[in-house]
């Protein structure tokens, strides 16, 4: 593995991307559009200048500006306009005779501002998302040390997200399990955005999304409103932007993720525009080419965005999201990688697709309509790497069609509705063998053989009303009723929360919610018995101080307390929680019986500093200390295997001028629960096997790590060259993943997470 980082680094390293002469004097043009962010309507003559420059102008009458021949580099944009919330967007970042498109969204003033020395711009959000609910704009995942541009590795920082493994991209949420997120892009749901996807879950290695498509990304840990359902922990929307509507801009990009490139344009004159982008990874041809094979993973992702303004009231948008992975190894692969148990041969592809229609009705609002499919299918083999064994053979093809309907409307100032339904169809065609195996209890399972097809609908419809009882107090009350025909449920779920603003920087929130979502289809499909499982139900009550204690710098404090019920426990490993095995084994296995007995709790605190960019400097820290517990069939309380108690980091960047950014990300968790292993039950089966008397009762060591990066930008007559050298883990940590049972040689082996590794990029714009 050291020889293939080395590999990646000198390839890069010795990349001729200093072939070219820079232009001292090199410009760009700012463009955009300011709307009312209730409406949607187009506002006329605000205010737009640059906060460095004190360089502006105003909206015409579509709404739009231009501010022209912008020095390249990194500016702040100030928005006022009377009668709403001045808004400053950071990080618009202006490249050698490009466009760069900025959408500004005002919220209409609610308090009256009385000699307010501080005010709410750099963080609009504050009186109306401070709940649970975190921004961050495509240039902050973009730089993102440690992140690679993926948007999941983006919010490792947040204190509500539990450090257990960096090699993946799991979204552990206040205790939650990576089963209970769901993801939105543009209004419409897609069940993964990794590679590699674990089925059932949303876990995975690596990210598909370019982010150079995102324009913004809304992260909610908590307490959301009834327009999400069939989710127990968090959701992530996703906000992709439009491409340019006056010329063609072309872009190539190489890291360590892959190598590809985006092309953008105008459609009709600039009545829409296309955004196409794709991407492969590389390392199997470089070892190919040096005529090594070593069962390299490989995949590739395409993503596209097209939209047309059929009028100034409605607007068309399609987008497509494809990846393709592949592993094959065979058993001598397996054998000199060493502590490899089990090997893959592994195919999947997956596309979601979707158009949708926006509509703005006037001062009274908009609707959102979306129609989309999404196709996935799983090949896979596992075999045992001492005899070949096969293991699971997997050949699955999951389909959902999915409608959803979201509509705004506006009654007055004080009084705003959001309304709507979503339909999804499920069609899943599953045709599986799973060996006969020994559990991590040590209990024998016999042979199960799974030829199922299984067709259900969803159907959910949800209100959520905003009243804003006084300049001070606003209430929200909202309510779901969803239907799940698998298990002929109907679940009502009310939620409410209500704030308090102190004033226009400082604001206290509470919320209570309940909230459901089904079984993991992988897990439904299994027994006709199953359809008499109930539906999963996790009760959220937070609450949230928020407070600006500068222009730029933001203060969150929040309590939560998560209750679970209904979850699905097998009587055959009673101290077992269903919903974690996915992190444990990596996949979901066979369950001959299940009963909805399962409970659990998560409880905790969290404090966090974010200062957006300012003056050069950006950064965010945060800190957590919580529990997480569930209640096994035997009557006794075991750890959650995500359970650090306590999370800290600390994470930002100094921009000194328009070439040079630096910045780093620190990381400190306690230590994971894990069960250690009966050692002489193991050795005597040769197959890990648990101590059952400590059920998740020992811990990893500490988990700590220091990613750091430098990124230059080289701005030429009419291109601009972005190179960046990060160091992932740069002292070298050696962090726990797991401890595995070697079946070759009968002993504990530990499986570490990343190590030192320099990862080097580029992106050129043309």
């Amino acid at each position: 593995m050291r020889t293939i980082r080395h590999i990646f680094f000198l390839f890069f390293l010795f990349s001729p991307i200093c072939i070219f002469s820079q232009n001292n004097q090199p410009k760009g043009i700012i463009k955009g559009r300011v709307i009312d962010i209730e409406s949607k309507l187009d506002l006329v003559g605000a205010q737009v200048f640059l906060k460095e420059r004190n360089t502006g102008t105003s909206t015409d009458e579509k709404g739009y500006f231009e501010i022209k021949n912008v020095p390249v580099g990194s500016y702040s944009l100030v928005c006022n306009y009377i009668g709403y919330e001045k808004i400053i967007k950071t990080d618009i970042i202006v490249r050698t005779e490009r466009e760069t498109f900025v959408n500004i969204e005002l919220q209409p003033s609610s308090i009256e501002v009385s000699g307010s020395t501080v005010t709410a711009g750099y963080f609009p959000e504050i009186q109306t998302k401070s709940l649970s609910s975190i921004n961050f704009s495509s240039e902050e995942i973009r730089r993102a040390p440690g992140a690679l541009g993926d948007v999941s590795r983006v919010i490792f920082g947040l204190p509500s997200l539990a450090k257990i493994n960096d090699t993946k991209n799991s979204l552990i949420v206040r205790g939650g399990s990576p089963v209970e997120n769901v993801f939105y892009i543009d209004n419409i749901e897609i069940p993964n955005i990794n590679h590699f996807p674990i089925q059932g879950s949303t876990e995975g290695p690596i990210g598909i999304l370019n982010v150079d498509f995102v324009e913004d990304v809304e992260f909610n840990c908590g307490g959301f409103p009834a327009t999400y359902g069939n989710a127990l922990s968090s959701t992530l929307g996703i906000k992709l932007r439009e491409g340019n509507r006056t010329t063609t801009d072309i872009q190539l990009d190489m890291n360590m993720s892959g190598f590809g490139g985006m092309i953008e344009g105008p459609i009709s004159g600039g009545q829409g525009s296309y955004l196409l982008s794709a991407r492969r990874s590389y390392l199997d041809l470089i070892l190919d080419f040096m005529g090594t094979t070593v069962g390299t993973p490989t995949y590739s992702d395409i993503m596209t965005k097209i939209v047309y303004n059929i009028s100034d009231e409605h607007k068309l948008s399609l987008i497509d999201v494809f990846s393709d992975d592949k592993q094959v190894m065979d058993q001598q692969d397996a054998i000199d990688m060493k502590n490899i148990n089990i090997y893959p041969e592994y195919g999947s592809y997956f596309n979601t697709g979707g158009i949708s229609w926006q509509w703005l009705w006037g001062k009274s609002g908009f609707s959102e309509t979306s129609i989309a499919h999404t196709y996935s299918n799983t090949g896979v083999k596992y075999l045992q790497t001492k005899d070949k064994k096969l293991l699971l053979d997997n050949h699955s093809v999951e389909q959902e069609i999915k409608f959803r309907n979201s509509n705004h409307l506006i009654i007055s100032s004080k009084n705003k509705i959001n309304f709507g339904l979503d339909i999804k169809y499920i069609l899943m065609d599953y045709n599986q063998f799973y060996n006969e195996y020994q559990d991590v209890l040590g209990n024998k399972t016999p042979v199960f053989i799974l030829n199922q097809s299984l067709n259900s609908l969803q159907c959910g419809s949800f209100i959520d009303y905003t009243y804003r009882l006084t300049d001070q107090i606003t209430i929200r009350p909202g309510a779901r009723i969803d239907y799940y025909e698998y298990n002929e449920e109907t679940k009502i779920s009310p939620r409410i929360s209500l704030s308090y603003n102190f004033d226009e920087i400082t604001s206290l929130t509470g919320s209570y919610g309940i909230f459901y979502q089904n079984i993991p289809w992988i897990i439904a499909a299994q027994q006709n018995s199953f359809r008499k499982l109930k539906t999963p139900r996790a009760d959220h009550y937070v609450l949230s101080f928020s407070r600006l204690l500068t222009e730029s710098t933001k203060l969150t404090v929040e309590l939560y307390n998560k209750e679970y019920m209904n979850f699905p426990m097998d009587p055959t490993q009673p101290s077992q929680f269903l919903f974690d095995q996915a992190v444990v084994e990596g996949i979901f296995l066979n369950h001959a019986n299940l009963v909805s007995t399962g409970k659990a709790h998560s409880r905790g605190i969290e404090a966090t500093v974010q200062k957006k960019m300012a003056d050069g400097l950006y950064g965010l820290i945060s800190g957590s200390y919580y529990e997480s517990n569930y209640t096994g069939l035997d009557g006794r309380q075991y750890n959650r295997i995500y359970e650090n108690i306590y999370n800290f980091a600390i994470e930002g960047g100094y921009k000194p001028d328009e070439k040079w950014e630096f910045s780093l990300r620190w990381l400190y968790a306690g230590g994971a629960p894990y069960t250690p292993f009966d050692e002489q039950a193991s050795k005597t089966t040769h197959k890990g096997v648990f101590d059952v008397n400590k059920i998740n009762g020992a811990r990893y060591p500490d988990f700590h790590s220091l990613n750091i990066r430098v990124d230059k930008r080289y701005y030429f007559k009419s291109t601009t060259l972005t190179v960046y050298l990060s160091l992932w883990n740069a002292y070298n940590r050696k962090n726990i993943a797991s401890y595995t049972w070697n079946e070759m040689e009968d002993r504990i082996v530990e499986d570490t997470m990343w190590g030192l590794m320099p990862v080097f990029g580029i992106r050129y714009e043309f």
